[in-house]
């Protein structure tokens, strides 16, 4: 079954579930010890199979490789993962300044920025945390089929979310990228003071504090950002992305 399929049946009949377990425990019950999505665990409406019956692509006359040859690059997204106050905006940013400079053609999708819009219907209970996600992931997938290189910058704690967004790209299109803060240091830098009002019991399910983060086991780039500046660290993530251009034209 394909993947945006598994997770249409997933947010149809799941929504109860999610509102009432705890997320890394939903993804393990939902793909197992396989990585399969188990349809068998859920028994709800049906209502995605009709859609996706009735619902059908539309094609159009130029594809993602005309698109990314009119621009002389190859399209990518860069999904930058860690803890809230880990730099993930601030590398993300030094890295749009310097691809723009090289006249590459970027968007940034920052999970603050999307919520004042396109995700500004969704709180922050589980449900509305995974849609946020889901929703982010298929707009950054229309931009790379665009021909863009699209950076974005979620916490996305659990790793079945960041596997999903990875699922709906193209192989090897999916970059993640572990900007790897210790919470300590996070909580120090506590930019916009979200960590003092988590440890005063203020902000419920905060990501580090009283929800968990789920470090990723194989990120394409991991990047300690203590006593490293944002620039260099933008470099070295350039530097992956030279080097995957060349690999691609070899």
């Amino acid at each position: 079954m394909r993947s945006e399929l598994r997770w249409k049946l997933c947010w149809e009949n799941e929504l109860d579930i999610i509102d009432h377990v705890d997320p890394p425990e939903f993804f393990r019950k939902a793909y197992g010890p396989t990585g399969v999505f188990n349809t068998k665990l859920f028994s709800g409406s049906q209502s995605w199979a009709r859609r996706a019956d009735n619902v059908h692509w539309q094609a159009t006359g130029f594809d993602k490789g005309a698109r990314a040859a009119m621009k002389s690059q190859r399209p990518a997204v860069l999904w930058f993962t860690g803890l809230s106050g880990s730099g993930k905006s601030t590398i993300a940013n030094a890295l749009d300044r310097l691809l723009h400079a090289r006249g590459k053609h970027t968007y940034i999708l920052d999970g603050d920025n999307v919520r004042h819009g396109l995700n500004r219907d969704l709180g922050f209970n589980q449900s509305d945390r995974v849609e946020n996600i889901r929703r982010v992931a298929e707009v950054a997938k229309l931009m790379a089929d665009a021909g863009l290189i699209v950076l974005v910058s979620l916490i996305s704690p659990f790793r079945g979310e960041r596997r999903m967004a990875r699922e709906l790209m193209e192989e090897g299109e999916f970059i993640e990228i572990f900007v790897d803060t210790p919470l300590e240091e996070c909580a120090r830098r506590d930019p916009k003071g979200l960590y003092r009002k988590a440890f005063a019991g203020k902000i419920a399910n905060f990501t580090g504090v009283s929800s968990p983060y789920e470090i990723p086991e194989s990120p394409e780039l991991q990047l300690e950002t203590v006593g490293h500046d944002p620039a260099a660290l933008a470099f070295e993530i350039e530097q992956f992305l030279e080097r995957r251009m060349e690999q691609s034209d070899a």
